[in-house]
């Protein structure tokens, strides 16, 4: 199984992921990479930036809007 599709597994089931679920799951430590590959699948995944608890940084929480109706699970 590819990286790209524990992402899409991941995000059949939780409909969300951020960057440290893909790296302590699935080792995936370039989990942007494959949201644009999604996106450029036809997936609609949105990102949303939560403050990082003190401190003053952000991370990313990727969100599934719709799959692509050829999307394989």
């Amino acid at each position: 199984m590819t990286k790209t599709q524990m992402v899409i597994n991941h995000l059949h089931e939780h409909r969300r992921i951020t960057s440290w679920e893909a790296i302590t799951k699935y080792r995936v430590t370039r989990l942007a990479q494959h949201i644009f590959k999604l996106r450029d699948d036809g997936w609609d995944i949105s990102t949303e930036r939560l403050p990082i608890e003190n401190s003053r940084g952000t991370y990313a929480v990727y969100h599934v809007v719709t799959t692509p109706a050829n999307a394989v699970c």
